[in-house]
């Protein structure tokens, strides 16, 4: 039995000895070819390809916008559906930072409707959706830029509307605002 074992030991570690040379695969180091690489395998010898037909071009979500000049009804309910997808699972429906995902305990969200918010430029807004703050992640590559500026608007609204003295109203919101059970 042993000099069984002995016999067959060899042979295992043999057919073992190709595991231990691998190393650690890292895809970082691999050779590739770039853009403007000459590659003999590709007809013309370049690397470049044309893209497949039908391919849908992918517009880079990250690229700015410029800000809007004026705030319309369109942009404020833009606004108000994409913070509503993205916003208020952390800063709730409110904007005072309450949201689903705060009440399952993470971390406390931003109150948007705080002074030091409302204090800040439209453009410190657009920053951190973009970029994060704190323990917001960045989203840039999640909200284009143009959704961005409408969250702004709509931020800017929410801040408006928290705390807002009913008398400051216009006589006619003031009615409906009565009327609703």
């Amino acid at each position: 039995m042993r000099s069984a074992v002995l016999r067959t030991l060899p042979l295992a570690l043999l057919a073992l000895a190709p595991l231990a040379a691998c190393g650690e695969a890292d895809m970082a180091d691999q050779a590739r070819a770039k853009t403007w690489d000459k590659n003999p395998f590709f007809p013309r010898e370049i690397t470049m390809r044309q893209p497949v037909a039908g391919t849908v071009p992918r517009v880079d979500p990250a690229r700015a916008a410029p800000q809007p000049a004026t705030i319309t009804r369109d942009l404020l309910d833009r606004g108000r559906e994409r913070y509503g997808v993205f916003c208020t699972p952390c800063h709730g429906q409110d904007g005072r930072g309450a949201g689903m995902i705060v009440a399952r305990g993470f971390p406390s969200a931003g109150n948007l409707t705080a002074e030091p918010l409302r204090r800040a430029s439209a453009a410190e807004i657009y920053d951190a959706i973009a970029n994060g703050r704190k323990a917001m992640f960045g989203m840039a590559q999640m909200i284009p830029s143009a959704d961005r500026w409408a969250i702004v608007a709509y931020v800017r609204a929410l801040q408006l509307s928290q705390d807002a003295a009913v008398a400051s109203l216009a006589a006619e919101d003031r009615a409906r605002l009565e009327a609703k059970p």
